[in-house]
């Protein structure tokens, strides 16, 4: 039973993503209508700017900020007393009293 609302659940979801695609796809700009005749010139500049984002030594810079920025956070997340070293130095005295008593 369950396999066969999955199946029609798929299928559903399919027939609706072809269904919007359909759609989009069906909005023709270049089709003039048949009782108005209009012209019109749609004029594209592209300029070659140097965009500071289109450089491949700030990608550079960036990857490497963010690679210091994430072995910075990694290692400073650590546990304190695993990292700090302590000497421990143990002092024993022995007494040692005389029970003979003359």
């Amino acid at each position: 039973m369950l396999a066969k609302k999955m199946n029609l659940k798929m299928w559903l979801s399919l027939f609706i993503c072809n269904l919007i695609t359909l759609v989009v796809l069906a909005q023709d700009t270049t089709s003039s209508s048949s009782t108005t005749s209009s012209t019109s010139r749609v004029s594209i500049t592209t300029e070659e700017g140097n965009d500071w984002y289109t450089s491949p030594w700030v990608w550079l810079i960036g990857a490497a900020v963010f690679i210091l920025l994430l072995v910075a956070l990694l290692r400073g997340g650590g546990d304190k007393k695993a990292t700090r070293t302590t000497d421990r130095v143990t002092h024993e005295e022995t007494i040692r009293r005389d029970t003979d008593v003359d």
